[in-house]
């Protein structure tokens, strides 16, 4: 019966590619959920060691949540940009593909968060007074000042206006001891500076953890 065999195989084939676009469908999908928009907030995956490891371990707030970093995406003429406030550079606008470039040879992974509808009308003045604020030094003392801003400083600043976000008390210590980490401890005895335990400040993991934002896919 061969008419029969080709039969079994055309469906086979027929079978195998209907399956294969109900994937591609279900992944074009999955990716347009994920697409950026104006404002979306980008977070970067913490590393275990160094000032990163460091940071991580006294702000940490979600177990899913573990960042060291955040800048804000902006569409300019169909272009994107990234604006952050980052060790090299200071507070800058950086080209998406670069911003991403950066972080991957870096080992770490770019997370969206959006802020939730009822916020978005914040995103206009944020972007505004973000662009306002380029230019200035990197922050690293991470001690509030007007002259220059670390990352999370930078995007609190930008949404100030609106109380999107919120400053607290700053905590250097380790939760399982409750001691301050002996990162901090160093860091700050080299600088002769008093470990600014209790200032105001802010974190990425902090301004993750924002009632105001939800968590969209990575980028």
């Amino acid at each position: 019966m061969p008419g029969l065999k080709l039969s079994f195989k055309n469906i086979i084939v027929s079978t195998g590619s209907l399956f294969l676009l109900i994937l591609l469908f279900i992944n074009c999908s999955s990716y347009k959920k994920t697409q950026l928009e104006n404002g979306d907030l980008l977070f970067v995956t913490a590393k275990e060691t160094g000032l990163s490891g460091a940071i991580n371990n006294v702000t940490q707030k979600q177990k899913e949540a573990s960042f060291d970093h955040i800048g804000i995406a902006e569409n300019e003429n169909g272009h994107w940009y990234v604006l952050h406030a980052a060790p090299k550079g200071g507070s800058q606008k950086q080209k998406l593909k670069y911003f991403l470039k950066d972080q991957s040879d870096d080992g770490q992974r770019v997370i969206i968060y959006r802020l939730k509808p009822e916020y978005k009308k914040t995103i206009p003045a944020a972007l505004t007074k973000a662009e306002a604020m380029l230019g200035k030094p990197y922050n690293f003392d991470y001690i509030l000042n007007e002259n220059s801003y670390y990352c999370s400083d930078y995007i609190e600043r930008a949404f100030r206006d609106d109380h999107i976000f919120k400053l607290e008390p700053m905590t250097f210590k380790d939760p399982k001891t409750g001691k301050t980490n002996e990162f901090w401890e160093n860091f700050y005895q080299k600088k002769n500076l008093k470990v600014p335990e209790g200032e105001p400040g802010c974190n990425p993991n902090g301004l993750a953890a924002s009632e105001k934002l939800v968590r969209i896919g990575e980028l």
